[in-house]
C-alpha cells in the first residue's frame, strides 16, 4: 500500500466505503454483508467438491473403458496429465486460502479459524499487504502473493495449450477441430487478462481489481471462484479426451448375426463349413462417406477410379447380379470409407459364390441391461410360439412384472446386480421353457442432471434466458426410460451489479429472490447452482451447474 501522495479515486471510494460501513457496524448490517460473503463462499465451495467428485467418477470409469478399447488409452494418459496440472494450481489457492485467513486471524486473535469462524472477516489491510505488498504500483513477487498466483494460472494455460498441439501432431491422440478449437479457446479463459478500467490514468491490474483493499471475506470468495473456474476447464477437458477415441471411430448402430460359408453347394460326403459373426453397419453411412466400388483395387480408387458403386441401403452396399447360369462365379471390389478425420480407408474385398438354391441369413437383436427404480419394456419371443402362447419368469434383484400382452412385460426392479429371465412356450406337451435362462445386468439410474432453461447443465446462457426461468428441473441426459427427478432444495450463488448474492430454497420453484438473481446477473460472470434432487428409486443425490453469463 503507498502511503501519502494524492489518492486514486478507487482508493477515495474504498476510503468513503469503509466509513460507511463503519456506521452501519452500529447497526449490525456490515455482519450481514460479510455473512453473504461466507454463504458465497460456501457455495462455490460446495460446487468445487462436486466438480471434484465427479472428475474423479469420470477418470474411473474412463480407467475401466480404457481396458477395453485400447485406442481410448492414449487419451486417458492425457486426461490424468491433466488433472495433476490443474491439481496443483488448486491446492496451491487453498493452501494460499488458508494462509490469508490464518495471518489474519493471528494479527488480531493470536489464533487461527476457517473463514465462516474468522474474527476479522472485514480486515482488508491485512490481505491487501500479503498479496500485493505496500505500494500497489509494483506489487511483491514470491510465495503467496497475487503475482506468484498469476503466473501459475499463465503456466497452467501454456502447459495446456502445448499438451493440445502436441496431440493434434499424434494420430494417438489427435481431436477432431472442432474439439480442438473448442478447448483451445476454453484453456485461453484461464491465461489472466488485466482489467480495462484505468484510475487517475493508471491502468488497473488484475492484481489490483482482484486482491487491492477488499475485506478478507471477498479475497477468499474470489480465489474460491478462481478455483470454480479452474475446476470447469478441467471438467471440460477430461470429459472431451474421454469421448474422443469412440468420435474417432466409426459409429454402429445396426448389428445383424451373419452366417457366411464358402459355398452353400454341398456334394454328398464333403464337410459343411461357415463362419458365424456378428456384422456391423450405421445409418449415417451414405455415399459421401461410404462407397461400395465393383472392379477396382485400393490403389486405383485412391487415384480417383470409381469403377461400379453400389446402391445403399441403411448403411448396406446391395449387390444383385442375374444367374441366367450355373457354377462359380467370383467379384470384387473395395469399400471407401471416410473417417471422422476427413482421410479416406480403403477395404479390398473379394467374394465367391456358386449358382444353386438360395441360403438364408439370421438376425436377432436382444436387450441385456435394465434399470432399477423404473419400468422397463420387454419383449419375450421364441420361434414357431405366437406371442400369446410365450410367458417369462423372472429371478433376483426384487423383480416384478406386468404383462401388456403379445409377449409384451414392464419390469421392474428393487436392486441391482443379476437377474435371471427364463421364456416359457405353451407347447402341446406342457409350458416349456425356450432354452436357458438368460442373465440381464440391472444397472442403477443415472445421476441427476440439472436442467435450466429446457437445457441439461448448460455451460453458457443468455441473461435474457435466465430471466425466464422459475423452476429447477431435474433428469438425466440420453436417458430413454421414464424417471421422475424431483428437484429438493438448492441453492443459487451470483454476482449482481458487482456484488456476490446467494439464496437458498426447497422444492422445485424458485423463489422471488433466485429469480432476481437469474435476472439481474452480471455479464461476463459465472452463476453456480447446486441441488439436491430425489430420483424415481428413492434415492437423494447432489446436481450442480455452473453458468457463464452471456449477453
Amino acid at each position: 500500500m503507498a502511503g501519502g501522495g494524492k489518492e486514486s479515486p478507487r482508493q477515495k471510494m474504498i476510503g468513503l466505503m469503509y466509513l460507511v460501513l463503519t456506521a452501519l457496524l452500529a447497526m449490525n448490517v456490515s455482519k450481514d454483508i460479510l455473512k453473504a460473503f461466507v454463504t458465497v463462499n460456501d457455495n462455490l465451495v460446495r460446487t468445487n467438491e462436486n466438480f471434484n467428485n465427479n472428475t474423479i467418477r469420470v477418470l474411473k470409469a474412463f480407467d475401466e473403458a480404457a481396458k477395453s478399447n485400447p485406442s481410448a488409452l492414449p487419451y486417458l494418459e492425457k486426461a490424468k496429465e491433466v488433472n495433476k496440472l490443474t491439481k496443483e494450481v488448486y491446492d496451491y489457492i487453498d493452501k494460499l486460502k488458508q494462509f490469508l485467513i490464518d495471518e489474519v486471524e493471528k494479527s488480531v486473535t493470536k489464533d487461527t479459524a476457517t473463514l465462516k469462524f474468522a474474527n476479522a472477516k472485514d480486515n482488508y489491510d491485512m490481505p491487501t499487504h500479503l498479496m500485493i505488498g505496500d505500494d500497489e504500483t509494483k506489487p511483491k513477487d514470491g510465495e503467496w502473493s497475487a503475482v506468484d498466483l498469476r503466473k501459475r494460472f499463465d503456466g497452467l494455460s501454456d502447459k495446456l495449450l502445448a499438451m493440445l498441439d502436441g496431440m493434434q501432431k499424434n494420430e494417438k491422440t489427435k481431436l477432431l477441430k472442432e474439439d480442438y478449437d473448442g478447448l483451445k479457446e476454453k484453456i485461453l479463459t484461464l491465461k489472466i487478462k488485466d482489467p480495462t478500467d484505468t484510475e487517475d490514468g493508471i491502468k488497473v491490474t488484475w492484481e489490483i481489481f482482484n486482491f487491492y483493499h477488499l475485506p478478507l471475506a471477498g479475497v477468499v470468495t474470489n480465489l474460491s471462484q478462481m478455483q470454480s473456474d479452474l475446476k470447469n476447464v478441467e471438467s471440460e477437458i477430461i470429459a472431451n479426451f474421454a469421448g474422443a477415441s469412440g468420435k474417432l471411430s466409426i459409429k454402429f448402430n445396426q448389428y445383424s448375426a451373419v452366417v457366411l460359408a464358402p459355398s452353400s453347394y454341398i456334394q454328398a460326403g464333403q464337410k459343411y463349413t461357415a463362419d458365424i459373426f456378428i456384422g456391423a453397419s450405421s445409418t449415417d453411412f451414405k455415399p459421401e462417406n461410404l462407397q461400395i466400388l465393383l472392379g477396382v483395387d485400393s490403389a486405383a480408387a485412391a487415384g480417383g477410379a470409381t469403377g461400379t458403386p453400389l446402391p445403399l441401403v441403411g448403411g448396406i452396399g446391395k449387390y444383385e447380379v442375374g444367374t441366367s447360369g450355373q457354377g462359380d462365379q467370383e467379384y470384387k471390389g473395395v469399400i471407401k470409407l471416410k473417417k471422422p478425420t476427413g482421410e479416406f480407408s480403403y477395404y479390398p474385398f473379394k467374394g465367391e459364390y456358386k449358382v444353386a438354391p438360395p441360403s438364408g441369413t439370421v438376425s436377432a437383436d436382444m436387450m441385456n441391461v435394465f434399470y432399477a427404480g423404473v419400468p422397463n419394456p420387454v419383449t419375450a419371443s421364441a420361434g414357431g410360439i405366437a406371442p400369446g402362447d410365450i410367458s417369462i419368469s423372472a429371478s433376483g434383484c426384487g423383480a416384478t412384472m406386468t404383462p401388456k400382452g403379445g409377449g409384451k412385460y414392464e419390469m421392474k426392479f428393487s436392486s441391482t446386480g443379476d437377474v435371471m429371465i427364463t421364456v416359457m412356450g405353451k407347447t402341446k406337451d406342457g409350458n416349456k421353457p425356450q432354452g436357458p435362462p438368460i442373465k440381464f445386468r440391472v444397472k442403477p439410474l443415472p445421476r441427476p442432471e440439472l436442467k435450466i432453461g429446457g437445457i441439461f447443465g448448460p455451460l453458457e446462457m443468455k441473461k435474457q434466458m435466465l430471466g425466464t426461468v422459475g423452476a429447477l428441473v431435474a433428469g438425466a441426459t440420453g436417458f430413454d426410460f421414464q424417471a421422475n427427478y424431483i428437484t429438493q432444495e438448492w441453492s443459487i450463488s451470483g454476482k449482481v451489479k458487482g456484488k456476490w448474492l446467494g439464496v437458498e430454497g426447497t422444492g422445485p420453484n424458485l423463489n422471488a429472490e433466485a429469480k432476481q438473481i437469474l435476472a439481474n446477473c452480471d455479464v461476463g460472470s459465472k452463476l453456480s447452482i447446486d441441488a439436491r434432487v430425489k430420483g424415481p428409486d428413492g434415492k437423494i443425490q447432489g446436481a450442480s451447474c455452473g453458468i457463464r453469463v452471456t449477453k
